[in-house]
């Protein structure tokens, strides 16, 4: 058999297998399946094809042929060349802060941002929604709005879409039973009254806490990286380690409520560290039994017993939920000190609400840190507004690749603000 028409024979089925290995994978959020973690390692001299169907499991939210640079490959056997496209990869994310029950004002900032339509359903614009927790509080929307909130995610998913959760300081207090700030007209929504403690506890609130909520969020801003969570530093054997350890290793952001202190013990791995404590205690707080009742008028439940220390730090004042220190204090202080956190979690920003900023999204230490909560509820009277990330990872003419991000402040009532642009050239994504 002719030597060219071996190498067919190979390449075919090697082809097919690649195309349905791709088919699989870029229909799951997830992005591309472990099992193919390694794939992009094969030669890509055994075709172009071959190298193309390979690239394009590089995109977890699928692939969508275009125009692109094209380099030679050569099969030093056949003397032959052929053409390899390399895809352009982009991802948009919109970041919402502290909603505290006003969903109308939800409703206006997320058809503002292009995440929902008229009608308030996912509009399939953005790729990622997150919302940095304190949904609960301060207004009567309650359970309209974690109702909402759960119904995008489902059409989220149907279209390889993501929300992505994370609980605030107010949502934990309700869980320990620390009411302070439940209006009388909000727990008039409940029916009965009740019920709202059962919610909150044990019931349909606290099982979708549990579910579809953390404590923290890494997202990585390319599928190469994992998907949303993926831990960095990436376990050992995990398809995600290369890539994590590579040219891409930081290009994540962080979202939690309050804020990633630099004392805070407990950062690596990132996010697990932290979520597998949050997980612990709110599964402590299901657990008591008696339920205890609420304070105001009871008296203050506090953390349940056998909590432990770093449970209770979790809660504490420099854990993620209610650290302030990126927002309160001196600029200077906190910038020196940013690196190492945005390093020891693998990422390159880091995102937070729970500290009101009337006069806007704040970008600190060159955008490196940005707190999103500017009051949005009617209680408050903030401005509207949503923070906006796009990125892009393109082949340059000349060969390597061209990275952008670029952070936007997107408001109802005011013209839009640019908080960042970062350009890099790659020569190599491993």
């Amino acid at each position: 058999m002719p030597r060219g028409t071996t190498l067919a024979f190979i390449a075919l089925p090697l082809l097919a297998l690649s195309l349905a290995y791709y088919a699989q994978s870029s229909s799951s959020l997830l992005g591309p399946a472990p099992h193919l973690g390694t794939g992009l390692q094969f030669s890509l001299a055994l075709s172009g094809l071959i190298g193309y169907a390979q690239a394009a499991v590089q995109a977890p939210f699928g692939f969508k042929t275009v125009e692109q640079p094209v380099q030679a490959v050569i099969d030093t056997d056949e003397y032959e060349y052929t053409l390899e496209p390399r895809p352009r990869f982009s991802r948009k994310i919109i970041a919402v802060g502290d909603i505290h029950g006003d969903i109308g004002n939800a409703e206006r900032i997320l058809q503002m941002a292009s995440v929902v339509d008229e009608n308030n359903n996912w509009s399939g614009k953005v790729d990622v929604l997150v919302q940095t927790g304190d949904i609960i509080d301060r207004g009567d929307d309650t359970i309209e709005l974690f109702n909402w909130m759960e119904d995008l995610r489902e059409q989220a998913l149907a279209v390889n879409g993501i929300v992505l959760s994370i609980l605030g300081n107010h949502e934990y207090m309700n869980a320990i039973g620390d009411w302070r700030y439940v209006l009388e007209s909000e727990k008039k929504t409940f029916e009965p009254r009740e019920s709202r403690l059962q919610a909150v506890t044990t019931g349909w609130l606290a099982d979708a806490w549990a579910e579809n909520y953390t404590t923290a969020a890494r997202l990585p801003l390319h599928g190469l990286l994992g998907p949303p969570n993926t831990d960095y530093p990436a376990p050992e054997g995990s398809a995600f380690a290369r890539a994590n350890a590579g040219p891409l290793s930081h290009a994540a952001f962080s979202f939690v409520h309050g804020g990633l202190a630099p004392t805070y013990p407990n950062l690596q791995p990132f996010p697990s560290a932290i979520n597998n404590l949050g997980s612990s205690l709110l599964h402590r707080l299901r657990e008591r039994k008696p339920q205890p009742q609420p304070h105001p008028p009871s008296s203050y439940p506090g953390l349940p017993a056998g909590t432990t220390r770093e449970e209770a730090r979790l809660y504490g004042g420099d854990g993620p939920l209610w650290y302030r220190g990126w927002a309160d204090e001196d600029e200077k202080k906190v910038c020196r000190m940013v690196d190492d956190v945005l390093e020891k979690t693998g990422t390159r920003r880091m995102v937070m609400g729970h500290t009101p900023q009337f006069d806007g999204i704040a970008a600190r230490c060159h955008g490196k840190v940005l707190i999103i909560d500017t009051g949005i509820s009617h209680a408050y009277g903030g401005p509207l507004s949503a923070l906006s990330i796009e990125y892009t990872l393109e082949p340059a003419q000349s060969g390597g690749w061209k990275e952008q991000e670029i952070v936007k402040a997107l408001y109802a009532d005011q013209d839009d603000e640019l908080l960042a642009v970062s350009t890099r050239d790659l020569e190599d994504l491993w």
